[in-house]
């Protein structure tokens, strides 16, 4: 950001506490950046950038539109997903559906925070591996079993799926940014959701096509070994050609903790998706699954690029204002107060329960009975996405200033966490929200009735 041209604005100037600031690096302390590698401390950044006065009408306005797009993209991947869980290979190989939350989170991980960078691609193959080994691991824990040629097929689909979206998720986040830049729009409130959605459409397409293709050559052995012992052969070249970029080098030695956690926490969730998908009482949970965890995903995302920008306005990397000193804020600060952050956490929040219930109506209209549509399953389903967003966006603000802190940049360092999160959070909260409307309702038949 080049704020050379563009006259610094005063804090008092948008309601904010007037902080003194010398320009300096902030001074090393016992607990801030001694412990920070200096190769992966955010640079500082000057604090000349002309901040706009955004209200909560324009906040939502520019947030909505791609809240909504993102939402259909949701809901177009919860009806594929709960037509390709009948597949005969995700009947076979249970294991695909554990794959399904990492491998869709970990393209939203890379796009929304390391697109654009050859890392991508060594990350993505990575990670990918990680995510299959992961899965076969939670299953065979599970189940007590390990069989080796499913355990090759979902590698090797693991691997090229999280490969292929990589590359052609990094392509689109960076054609959406110019896009949103041309056109005078915060990339923060439009670029996540509607890559995020198209995101999903994609990751499910690939990884159910390609484990087909997989599963169907099966008794060909060598060709799922030689796909993984190719893709991981070729990972040394993509680090070497990487490297050209120096920009690129740190992402390579610090940003695989996000990330990798990120998917352990994913792959809970996918497997409470696995365990309960294919029970009677549980009947539609493969259709609202993505729709829970992506809504969660999306705005966290866009409130933790807010903040984060933020805080490289009015502050410098290790140093918190004044008025963000506390690393456990009040939850009534984070939603309630005039500062533009809680108005921002406040318009996200409000845009859960009219979104879930367009997304909920358009599952209804496609699938109609198949899925729970009477009055308590959809308070029961609001209430979820209500606990999950408002959860996760308090922690978006703990976590940005515990990073910030510590001289971390937010964007790489939090999306992931607070995405594999939501996405635990989410399909724990919608079984248990399945759960109880089973148990009030007394019947294991979905109850028709008034949506």
């Amino acid at each position: 950001m080049d704020g050379t041209e563009a006259r610094q604005r005063k804090p008092e100037e948008l309601g904010l506490p007037h902080v003194l600031s010398t320009g300096r690096p902030p001074i090393v302390s016992e607990d801030g950046l001694l412990s920070v590698p200096e190769s992966e401390r955010v640079a500082p950044k000057p604090l000349g950038l002309e901040v706009s006065r955004e209200t909560a009408l324009s906040i939502g306005l520019q947030v909505a539109l791609p809240f909504v797009f993102a939402g259909l993209g949701l809901s177009g991947a919860g009806l594929l997903l709960d037509y390709f869980q009948r597949w005969p290979v995700f009947s076979e190989l249970k294991d695909l559906l554990t794959l399904v939350p990492p491998l869709v989170g970990l393209k939203g991980n890379l796009e929304m925070t390391l697109a654009s960078r050859l890392s991508t691609a060594v990350q993505a193959t990575v990670v990918g591996l990680l995510a299959a080994v992961a899965a076969l691991l939670l299953g065979a824990v599970s189940r007590q079993e390990l069989d080796l040629v499913k355990a090759e097929v979902l590698c090797a689909s693991s691997v090229i799926t999280a490969f292929l979206a990589a590359f052609a998720l990094g392509m689109l986040m960076v054609c959406i940014v110019i896009g949103a830049r041309r056109l005078g729009i915060n990339p923060d409130n439009i670029a996540t959701p509607i890559a995020a959605s198209l995101g999903d459409l994609i990751t499910l397409s690939l990884l159910a096509f390609v484990s087909s293709f997989f599963y169907k050559h099966r008794d060909s052995r060598y060709l799922t070994l030689l796909v993984c012992v190719g893709f991981v052969a070729l990972t040394p070249v993509w680090v070497l050609v990487a490297k050209q970029n120096p920009p690129v080098v740190k992402i390579l030695k610090f940003g695989w903790l996000p990330i990798v956690l990120a998917m352990v926490l994913s792959s809970f969730g996918g497997l409470i998706l696995n365990k309960t998908v294919s029970k009677l009482q549980f009947k539609g949970m493969a259709v609202f699954a993505p729709i829970i965890c992506g809504v969660g995903g999306n705005l966290v995302a866009i409130q933790t690029s807010r903040v984060s920008t933020y805080l490289h306005m009015w502050s410098t990397p290790g140093v918190l204002p004044l008025w963000m000193k506390a690393f456990w804020p009040n939850p009534c600060s984070t939603f309630c107060s005039s500062e533009i952050n809680s108005t921002s956490a406040r318009v996200l929040l409000f845009l859960v329960v009219p979104g879930h219930l367009i997304f909920f109506y358009i599952i209804y209209l496609v699938e109609g009975q198949s899925v729970p549509n009477d009055r308590s399953f959809v308070v029961l389903y609001l209430l979820a996405g209500l606990v999950q967003v408002a959860v996760l966006l308090y922690l978006a603000e703990v976590m940005v200033r515990l990073m910030w802190h510590q001289a971390l940049d937010p964007d790489n360092h939090c999306i992931p966490y607070l995405t594999g999160l939501g996405d635990l959070l989410g399909t724990g909260l919608l079984a248990l929200c399945f759960l109880v409307h089973w148990l009030l309702v007394g019947t294991l038949e979905p109850v028709s009735g008034a949506s």
